[in-house]
Formats: structure tokens, sequence, C-alpha cells
């Protein structure tokens, strides 16, 4: 008899361009080293509102966690789902061609007081430590399983700073 593993999606990683997955990968690369179940999709604040907004308000029936948003530019994919649902909403500013994502990072950062939107740093810094933030979240919500293998990840980073090297200053 063979067992049917349900891969449930617990967290959402959505952007608002397919150009934003070279951020947004890197958040779904973590989540893959963990082990989270997470679905990956385009969910664009300006071109497709109603979509946006169904997808914010049918997230804690469908068992989401935490919704990784990427946005570049007015970047108001983030603060837009967190005004629909209580799900915790992790931005990440994703660089943008004029502006580095500095405006990016602006815009998700300066939310209203009483809709929070946890920001990180622009790019794939921020996509990987939103994924490892989401990690964190679980982890500490009583999966046991999950936090170890985040005490063992944070000890793989200790061990490979204390290895490095640096050149000869001459």
């Amino acid at each position: 008899m063979s067992k049917t593993v349900v891969t449930t999606p617990v967290i959402g990683i959505v952007m608002g361009s397919s150009s934003d997955w070279d951020v947004m990968r890197h958040a779904a690369e973590m989540l893959e080293r963990f082990g989270v179940p997470f679905e990956a999709r385009v969910v664009s604040a300006h071109r497709m509102p109603d979509e946006m907004f169904a997808y914010a308000e049918a997230a804690v029936g469908r068992g989401l966690k935490a919704i990784i948003a990427g946005a570049g530019g007015a970047a108001h994919l983030p603060g837009m789902l967190a005004a629909k649902t209580t799900v915790p909403i992790l931005g990440v500013p994703v660089p943008s061609k004029y502006l580095r994502g500095e405006d990016s990072l602006l815009s998700i950062v300066q939310m209203p007081k009483g809709i929070p939107v946890a920001t990180f740093a622009i790019g794939e810094a921020g996509a990987g430590n939103a994924a490892l933030f989401a990690v964190a979240l679980l982890a500490s919500a009583g999966d046991a399983a999950l936090a170890e293998q985040l005490l063992a990840f944070r000890a793989e980073q200790s061990a490979a700073a204390r290895g490095m090297t640096l050149p000869p200053a001459n």
C-alpha cells in the first residue's frame, strides 16, 4: 500500500510580475531547503486587483500561515494584501530599473499603523530572509522538527563564517 504525501501549501510566494522571479526564487529555494510546502504565483496589484483581493481573502481558509510578497516600483502588492487578510505578510522590495529598489523599499516599509507588513532587505537577501522568517514562524508555532532544522542551518552558517580566511594584506 502506498502512502499519499499531502503537500498543501502553508506559505504563499507572490509577485507582481514574472520578471520578479529572479529575486523571489530565492525565497522558494530556501523554503524547499527546509521542506516547507509553498505555492508561487503572479498576483499583480495593478493589473489584476480582483484576483489579488481574492487571494488575500482566501488565504486563511486555505491554510496559509504567511505570504511572502515581492514587489518593485510602486510596490503596492504587500500592503494591499495586508489590508485584506490577517495572514502575516512578509514584504520583499524588488530592485527596480531606475531606483535600484529604494522606491520599492520605501513603499513597502511605510504602511499605516494598523496594517503591518514585515519588510525585508531589497533583492535576493530579502527574499531569502523572508523565507527564513516564515520558517521561524512555523517553528515557533510548535513545529519541533522545523525548529531543529533551523538550529542546524544557523550552526552551518556559524561554521562557514568561522572557516573563512582573509587574503594576505600585501
